[in-house]
């Protein structure tokens, strides 16, 4: 799954975090709501406007970003 297509980031929107195809859902939130215990389908009902591979892609994102940070400072 290639996350850039789902994961945008603007400037002028929450701030300039990442958030989840151009809505005002950042990939934090989504990712706080995982580590808070909610599952995806109680995630997906909450925010209509996401999809699965909208989650996976911020657990992707977030994946590869702990990645490089690994790298840098190795």
């Amino acid at each position: 799954m290639d996350y850039l297509d789902r994961i945008t980031i603007e400037p002028d929107k929450r701030g300039g975090k990442p958030c989840i195809r151009g809505l005002r859902i950042t990939m934090y939130d989504v990712l706080e709501y995982l580590a808070g215990g909610m599952i995806e389908d109680e995630i997906l009902v909450d925010f209509p406007d996401l999809t699965r591979e909208d989650i996976r892609a911020c657990l992707l994102f977030a994946a590869n970003r702990e990645r490089s940070l690994l790298v840098a400072t190795t």
